[in-house]
């Protein structure tokens, strides 16, 4: 097992350049790495929010908006489709999550129910519908969405989310930010390097919900005034122009069939807008409502508010137009990457929010490298005076242990927190563990009597069960916390996996070539640590 092999010896020259050469970055100034050629690796440590300084921002999903909404759009589904079918119906409404409705002729409730089991999608389980279609008795029909479609819907909701809001960091120009999903409906997002939580909220909470709707010029202002809407009619907060407008529910075309939205300024005043682009899809529908509606108005309407109302003076079939209001160039440009990156499917309610400043990031970062130092030095120290020779052995098999944390983290581009740190000296310490383990088994065998060339070898076969023994479970549970935590859990368990595989290669590889070698060199008659 002592023998010096060939690709032992290849092995171990090549992991020790690679950390070196993927760890150097990390001590150099910026100004030196960017005059060293474009081959050579230049990638950094991320450090994470806690050593670095940023925000931290938690948001709850607002599954039971989402809900509401859905439900509020099967009630318009069913008055069209019962309306398409000609059957003839009263008292539709929603209380509880159950959608009610009557039909007035007895002999047609069994093709109104044919027709509203067709507003039904396949499950993904791929029995059933998301929606439930039952008759009750004087000719009533209750729909309701399955447990399993509300379920499917609120968890689609939080993954989209999470998607949305990448993108919309991503275009701030933010680095690495972290979101991650915590429980059922939470999103975490730490934005490492940002210490403005308020630039962050005002791209990320906004759901940026575009819709294009009808106005419903049959509303006067005095029911508007009383708020009484005709049925499929909905009364939404206006512009500077108008505090409220009755606008028909069903909206013409959404922002999910944007293809792009961009700050512009208009033609003739000068004034900023947000021009848009649709795709087919959506070009086709808003053509056919323009071309059906001129002389009519549509509203944009833009998180529940009518942010413009323009009439339709000739059919608008390019797929493409304007939108208009009181914007400022910085406004509109925050509008046009809402729009660009698509709207979150349900609101999104602020939960926690802190910012760590980059002074107390320096001061984590300083605190780490004392403690590193502090525990390295006391490592080599007790390893050194216990085991001798073989003690400098292991301790250089450490500096290489280190070497090769940093360097693959620095490879892989993984997130370095204050826990991962600690993760770090942990494993500094379980990697000595390894080589006490070996060393001791190598005294024993010594004792009993055998030449320390096989004392040596047989220390290291002996010792190597109880090693992988200690190490799978400490993988093991590095595994469990990396799938169940979140943030510097998360952090302190990626550190401490990275560290088992390279605790493992520098405490059994490369301690058996630097004994190895020894032992070629002076042949001894005795084990320095016997």
């Amino acid at each position: 097992m002592l023998s010096l092999s060939r690709w032992k010896i290849v092995l171990v020259t090549l992991s020790v350049i690679f950390g070196i050469v993927f760890t150097l970055p990390n001590l150099l100034p910026q100004k030196t790495l960017d005059a060293l050629p474009g081959w050579v690796p230049k990638q950094k440590l991320n450090l994470g929010l806690d050593l670095q300084g940023g925000s931290y921002l938690l948001y709850e999903v607002d599954t039971a908006q989402l809900r509401k909404e859905r439900l509020d759009n099967l009630v318009e589904d069913v008055r069209n489709t019962l309306r398409t079918a000609g059957i003839d119906f009263n008292g539709l409404a929603q209380a509880n999550g159950v959608i009610g409705v009557r039909i007035e002729d007895a002999s047609k409730v069994n093709a109104a129910v044919v027709e509203l089991r067709k507003l039904g999608s396949p499950l993904a389980s791929g029995v059933g519908t998301d929606v439930n279609v039952a008759t009750k008795a004087d000719q009533r029909i209750e729909l309701s969405f399955s447990p399993e479609a509300a379920r499917a819907d609120a968890s689609k909701a939080v993954e989209q989310s999470i998607e949305t809001i990448r993108r919309r960091i991503d275009s701030l120009g933010t680095k690495e930010p972290t979101i991650t999903r915590q429980g059922a409906d939470r999103i975490v997002i730490q934005a490492a390097g940002e210490s403005d939580p308020e630039r962050l909220k005002a791209v990320i909470g906004k759901t940026a919900k575009l819709t294009f709707q009808m106005v419903d010029e049959t509303v006067t202002q005095e029911e508007m005034a009383s708020g009484r809407m005709p049925p499929g009619t909905v009364l939404v907060a206006g512009d500077d122009y108008q505090p409220y407008y009755a606008l028909k529910k069903r909206a013409v075309v959404s922002g999910e069939e944007l293809v792009d939205a961009q700050q512009a300024f208009d033609g003739q005043s000068g004034r900023p807008v947000v021009s848009f682009r649709f795709n087919g899809s959506g070009a086709r529908k808003f053509g056919d409502a323009t071309s059906r509606n001129i002389g009519k108005r549509f509203a944009i309407v833009l998180d529940n508010k009518v942010i413009s109302a323009p009439t339709i003076q000739t059919p608008i079939l390019g797929g493409s137009g304007q939108i208009t209001g009181s914007f400022t160039v910085e406004s509109a440009s925050e509008l046009s990457l809402l729009l660009r990156s698509g709207a979150l499917p349900a609101q999104l309610n602020i939960e926690e929010q802190r910012t760590v400043g980059a002074e107390l990031g320096a001061d984590a970062v300083k605190a780490g490298a004392i403690s590193l130092a502090i525990g390295a030095v006391a490592m080599f120290v007790f390893i050194i005076l216990a085991y001798g020779l073989f003690g400098v052995f292991a301790a250089i098999a450490l500096i290489a242990n280190v070497l090769l944390i940093v360097g693959i983290m620095s490879f892989t581009q993984a997130t370095l927190t204050f826990p991962g740190i600690a993760g770090l000296i942990l494993t500094l310490a379980v990697a000595v563990d390894a080589n006490v383990l070996i060393y001791e088994r190598m005294r024993d065998e010594a004792a009993a009597g055998r030449s320390p060339m096989s004392a040596a070898d047989t220390g290291y076969k002996l010792a190597l069960v109880s090693i992988l023994d200690a190490n799978i479970t400490s993988l093991i549970s590095a595994g469990i916390m990396f799938s169940f935590g979140s943030g510097p859990v998360k952090g302190f368990a990626w550190t401490l996996a990275i560290g088992v595989f390279t605790s493992l290669f520098t405490a059994i590889i490369i301690t058996q070539v630097l004994i190895g070698w020894w032992f070629k060199a002076t042949k001894p008659k005795k084990l320095p640590i016997a």
